[in-house]
């Protein structure tokens, strides 16, 4: 970085770190602040006060916690509610996690709270007022080399935890108080503005995918020619088409088969498996796919994934996750697909398979998902609803000029979305290392 350094250094005694200021100091979080690990769970119990419980969800998914977060209601005993309560300038940091690289998330209390206590698996941190302020203290555990010393610390196999003795006898950085709101204050203005910029990016990108689902649904349902002579199309949410198309329901164009139901113990090793996953994620199902499951040879040829093939998202929690698609440009050998999904084939003489992997997923087909599935379930799309489906069919040769046009049109959009996300990886990168760079005295912010 190219901001002033402080005039002079000295050796920290941790590798992650390294050099830090001459007149800061290394502590123990110990020393500078109490830490306490939190006993209060999401149970109400009877004789209990009623609490509002800060969960791992809310640390984990915010710097900063204050009010406008919706912290679920639990109750607590008196005295967890006077060790656990959460007081303006504490931190909280979790301390277990499915991954070894993603422990010790902290978030800053920073506001003054009534009623709310820090809940289970977190540690809750209360600073020493005379030697260390809680902003400062959130800064340093964001701080790359200073959070390496407890994802090395974490124990566990298939979910990871991090024990009291390591968070107590963690190594910190410690600048003098006044320094420390400087650092703090600086950090705040430059994430700030660093975030900014990230969200404006997340806009543009937003405004992109929505551009490319306009374009979509207005080609595959109108066509590539403005003057063509057009007639009404007999569906309310498609209106008129170019009158040489014609509409046919889904299953006069070929037949629909649910995947596979088998038992978990099946799935692991074996022959490919097509998930939901792979076909929620993706316009072109993938052709190495991750999945594996014990499958019989009659099984095999019963749900066979084979080039053409269009599959559709069977069940979700919503609606609006109901009916994605993903089409298989080359057939996956000894492939079977998942329960969750639904698998058209057509008779072959209808659908170009480019022109598929766009026509299902226009934006006018969700109108008509979530429209019926009212009247069916918000659960579950079933083979006959989906068979009622009205599908655009036109002359072969222009489903081709179609799909060729959104190939490049959507390419185009893609490759724009991919470099606005590479800068924003970039931004990202910038901001922790800011944070370390400050936190660790490798750039002196006093003059900022």
């Amino acid at each position: 970085m190219s901001r002033q350094t402080y005039p002079s250094y000295k050796p920290s005694g941790m590798d992650w770190v390294g050099d830090i200021p001459k007149h800061w100091e290394i502590h123990r979080l110990k020393h500078v602040a109490s830490v306490q690990f939190s006993s209060v769970d999401k149970h109400t119990i009877e004789g209990e006060e009623p609490v509002r419980l800060c969960n791992y969800v809310d640390v984990y998914y915010n710097d900063f916690i204050k009010e406008g977060l919706e912290f679920m209601s639990a109750t607590a005993t008196r005295s967890e509610i006077a060790r656990f309560q959460l007081c303006h300038g504490d931190v909280l940091v979790t301390k277990d996690s499915e991954s070894w690289d993603d422990i010790a998330v902290p978030a800053y209390v920073a506001e003054k709270f009534d009623g709310v206590v820090c809940g289970y698996h977190l540690a809750h941190i209360r600073p020493d007022l005379r030697k260390l302020i809680g902003e400062y203290l959130f800064r340093a555990f964001r701080s790359c080399g200073i959070n390496d010393q407890f994802r090395v610390a974490a124990n566990g196999i298939t979910r990871f935890g991090l024990g009291k003795y390591w968070l107590d006898n963690g190594l910190f950085p410690v600048p003098p108080l006044e320094e420390q709101r400087t650092i703090a204050a600086f950090l705040d203005r430059e994430t700030a503005r660093i975030d900014e910029l990230i969200e404006k990016k997340k806009k543009q990108i937003g405004l992109l995918k929505e551009k490319c689902i306009a374009l979509i649904g207005k080609v595959v349902t109108k066509g590539l020619h403005p003057k063509a002579k057009m007639k009404e199309s007999g569906v309310e949410w498609l209106g008129s088409i170019p009158e040489h198309w014609i509409v046919k329901r889904l299953r006069y164009l070929g037949y629909c088969q649910n995947g596979i139901n088998i038992g978990s113990e099946y799935f692991g090793t074996g022959h490919p498996f097509v998930s939901y996953g792979d076909v929620f994620n993706n316009r072109e199902l993938p052709h190495d796919v991750d999945g594996l499951v014990r499958s019989s040879a009659a099984d095999r040829d019963r749900y066979s994934v084979k080039t053409g093939d269009v599959f559709f998202t069977r069940t979700s929690e919503t609606i609006e996750e109901i009916g994605f698609s993903s089409v298989c440009f080359k057939s996956i050998h000894d492939a079977v697909f998942a329960g969750f999904l639904i698998r058209f084939r057509g008779y072959g003489h209808y659908l170009n398979v480019a022109f598929s992997k766009y026509y299902f997923q226009n934006i006018y087909l969700r109108a008509f998902f979530v429209k019926e599935m009212n009247l069916v379930t918000r659960a579950s799309l079933s083979q006959d609803l989906l068979k009622q489906m009205p599908v655009l069919v036109p002359p072969l040769e222009e489903q081709a000029e179609i799909a060729s046009f959104l190939d490049g049109e959507t390419g185009r959009i893609d490759s724009l979305i991919k470099k606005i996300e590479k800068s924003i990886g970039l931004l990202r990168e910038h901001r922790i290392a800011l944070v370390s760079a400050a936190v660790t005295g490798k750039i002196d912010v006093r003059s900022t």
